[in-house]
């Protein structure tokens, strides 16, 4: 076999469907060996290296089944940096295929080699993003890279994992077997019984408990699990935006997400709970309002319960009471299982009566607070209406795509996720075009969805190439573009915190100074895509129904009100910059 086909069958052994990839001098060879399986693996080819990793991000969240990446060297594996970090921040994974130069060539400074340190350095340009680099230099090696590369990417916590290989590596042959196929079900670990034990009785002493869910239980497809829990003992249920969607958030316990951005109820009952159990949740900063006492979370004395696959994000910003070690639908099961024989869930549940009657009181003034402009009709619209618009238009299997930017804000406040894996964000490294690029990928994971990318004037121009590759492979993908004029997140940052002293923010035409982006809707249709404007309501939801019916891309171009912003409820810092008061509710400190 020559080593590129032995890739290509390997590949194909590990049930990987698709190849997102752009050609290169130094994969041709690998090229070659996917048009003799293109019976049995797909390639796609995007129009930009950074898309062709987004893609693979977001085909991962949907379907939690890896695809693989191909770069070729020098720029165009440089180009797949970005995704790589994207990736790994948000515990998502792909296989990223990037070739070098060939072995014979090494340290000579052939064309694009980086060898200033060492030769064919590219590992250890992505080592910060990926979860181990392989470089195999001979075919005979490749068998045991993609034997130890492949399975990498799942256990435990996932994240990418680069295979970096040589041209040459491609093009030779050798007598080699393929790797054993990979063995499923090595990342269930579960917790100590006594650990079970400790918790049960911790939530059944709780006069206040609650549940912190994040990316963790989406990862785990612990949605049934989590909601048998929350309905067993009556547990409100705060959340990041990974976490979305795993419990319904149509469900009365169900409070929205938590932080600067958050809900009301979502941050109250962080403040105010006695008992706070973790799942699979990282305490960021903005689900964390910085870490600032009494914004979000007060611990101590809230006694924190931790619950990672990831040894080591337990305590890294709060010392937990108990921190467990555990894949997150094994442990849960482990906790129903407990309580169960126990049999004392309801009366903990009928303990904690007077606790969510707090929160429904808080739930009915969060309500108070923003109703009155969902069904505001303006022009530009209203962050809020355009929000609650693509909730009433979206399917309920539909998949909402999220890019960086101000409305990522809105979404995360005003989005009511009814299932797993359906609303994509990136959060950890929020890298712009991950979602006009993601979107692509996540309509392949699941074809028979609606999916709706929601993303920014500034991030989408970032990267418009991929209208080209929803036409040319028939991907129909709906692309809202929110068109502020400006990078609106950091110029009201620099309008709340710099005294209004904008500069780099906005948008605009030359010296005249009037607000400018171009005609996004013809730029659609230049591509073959489907493209109109719009700035008032009536006329956003006539085009958003048409473009999900019609099943082909499309794009929205949104005018939208750049001077409303979202209610902050709780505080983002940035030292040494003071940290704003919430815009509604205030900070809360026991005693």
């Amino acid at each position: 076999m020559k080593g590129s086909e032995l890739i290509a069958e390997a590949l194909i052994q590990e049930d990987i469907p698709y190849v997102f990839g752009i050609c290169g001098h130094g994969n041709v060879g690998m090229l070659d060996a996917l048009y003799d399986r293109r019976d049995k693996i797909t390639l796609i080819s995007p129009r930009h290296e950074q898309t062709a990793g987004h893609m693979a991000d977001a085909y991962f969240r949907i379907a939690h089944k890896p695809v693989a990446t191909l770069t070729s060297c020098g720029p165009g594996s440089a180009n797949l940096v970005m995704p790589l970090a994207c990736a790994q921040a948000d515990s998502s994974t792909f296989l990223a295929l990037t070739a070098n130069v060939p072995t014979s060539q090494y340290n000579r400074g052939p064309f694009q080699e980086s060898y200033h340190h060492n030769q064919a350095d590219y590992p250890s340009v992505v080592r910060t993003y990926v979860k181990r680099s392989f470089q195999p230099s001979r075919v005979d090696m490749l068998p045991t890279a993609l034997r130890q590369a492949i399975p990498l990417m799942t256990s435990g916590r996932p994240g990418p994992v680069n295979l970096d290989i040589p041209y040459n590596v491609f093009e030779e042959n050798d007598d080699v077997a393929l790797p054993a196929p990979r063995r499923a079900g090595t990342s269930r670990w579960g917790a100590a019984p006594e650990d079970v034990s400790t918790v049960t009785d911790l939530l059944l002493n709780a006069e206040r408990p609650a549940l912190f869910i994040s990316h963790g239980v989406t990862l785990s497809e612990a949605g049934a699990e989590l909601t048998a829990l929350v309905d067993l003992l009556g547990l409100p249920v705060v959340m990041s935006p990974n976490g979305m969607g795993t419990l319904d958030m149509a469900h009365p316990l169900s409070l929205g997400f938590i932080g600067r951005n958050g809900t009301w109820p979502a941050n109250q009952t962080g403040r105010h709970c006695d008992v706070l159990m973790s799942l699979g949740a990282r305490f960021d900063d903005r689900s964390a309002s910085s870490w600032v006492p009494g914004y979000s979370w007060n611990m101590p004395p809230t006694r924190l319960v931790q619950v990672d696959i990831d040894p080591g994000e337990i305590g890294r910003n709060y010392d937990p009471e108990i921190g467990i070690v555990a894949d997150v639908r094994t442990f849960l099961r482990q906790l129903l299982a407990e309580l169960e024989q126990r049999g004392n869930g309801p009366a903990a549940r009928d303990r904690t009566a007077a606790w969510r009657e707090d929160i429904a009181g808080w739930k009915v003034e969060w309500d108070a607070h923003i109703r009155p402009h969902l069904g505001t009709d303006t022009a530009p619209m209203r962050p809020e209406r355009l929000v609650t618009d693509v909730q009433r238009l979206m399917p309920e299997d539909g998949i909402l795509v999220c890019d960086a930017g101000a409305h990522h804000n809105w979404f995360m406040q005003y989005w009511c996720a009814r299932r797993p894996q359906r609303m994509l964000n990136s959060w950890g490294f929020s890298a712009m075009g991950f979602g006009t690029s993601g979107a692509l990928g996540a309509k392949l994971a699941a074809p028979d969805s609606a999916c709706i990318a929601v993303v920014g004037d500034g991030s989408f121009t970032m990267t418009p190439h991929v209208l080209c590759t929803a036409v040319e492979y028939d991907i129909p993908v709906v692309w809202v573009i929110w068109n502020n004029y400006a990078w609106g997140a950091i110029r009201d940052l620099q309008l709340g915190a710099f005294h209004g002293r904008e500069i780099g923010t906005s948008f605009h035409a030359g010296s005249s100074g009037e607000p400018y982006n171009p005609d996004f809707g013809a730029m659609a249709r230049s591509c073959g895509v489907d493209g109109v404007k719009v700035s008032c309501s009536s006329d956003f939801c006539d085009a958003l129904e048409q473009a999900i019916a019609a099943n082909k891309p499309a794009v929205i171009d949104v005018e939208v009100d750049a001077d409303v912003r979202p209610t902050s409820v709780g505080t983002w810092e940035l030292p040494p910059l003071p940290h704003p008061e919430p815009a509604f509710g205030q900070a809360w400190r026991p005693g």
